[in-house]
């Protein structure tokens, strides 16, 4: 069985670094899928695009959700997502710098999992990811048995 990948959704080169250094830091060693806009994160999802073909019976682990992305932001991803039977229980947190309460609000009300503020200090932003990490892969019980692994 392969590990579960991750989907990390997210336009900021930088934030994207910044996260896949957080990620080896605390030894996670799955897959990182990267999309860069919210397009790009439903064509995964859906096997649309330049993922056409790909196996939507397995899906990640956790998704990763950055709010502020070109084409369609978080919300709108989060919202499709939750729309669509294949994906309405998929574990999505949402990584952003956003520290707005509606923001919050928001994301909890069109079905996030859980909403994380990027911390500013590298350090403080990766033993955030560990905890994410942990949680997120070790210890939460997946909705839907085998969705992972294809199994």
């Amino acid at each position: 069985m392969r590990d579960p990948v991750i989907l990390l959704v997210e336009d900021n080169a930088d934030d994207e670094a910044l996260t896949m250094r957080a990620l080896r830091k605390n030894n996670i060693g799955n897959e990182i899928v990267v999309a860069r806009d919210g397009v790009e994160a439903l064509d995964y999802l859906f096997a649309g695009g330049i993922y056409e073909g790909r196996d939507v019976g397995v899906q990640p682990a956790v998704i990763l959700l950055d709010l502020k992305l070109p084409k369609l932001d978080g919300f709108e991803v989060l919202k499709r997502l939750r729309a669509d039977k294949r994906t309405k229980l998929l574990p999505v947190v949402i990584l952003t710098s956003s520290k707005e309460q509606q923001d919050i609000a928001n994301g909890y009300g069109l079905g996030a999992n859980s909403y994380v503020r990027k911390p500013v200090d590298f350090q403080d932003f990766v033993e955030a990811v560990r905890q994410l990490g942990l949680y997120w892969l070790v210890l939460n019980e997946d909705p839907v048995p085998n969705s992972r692994d294809g199994a």
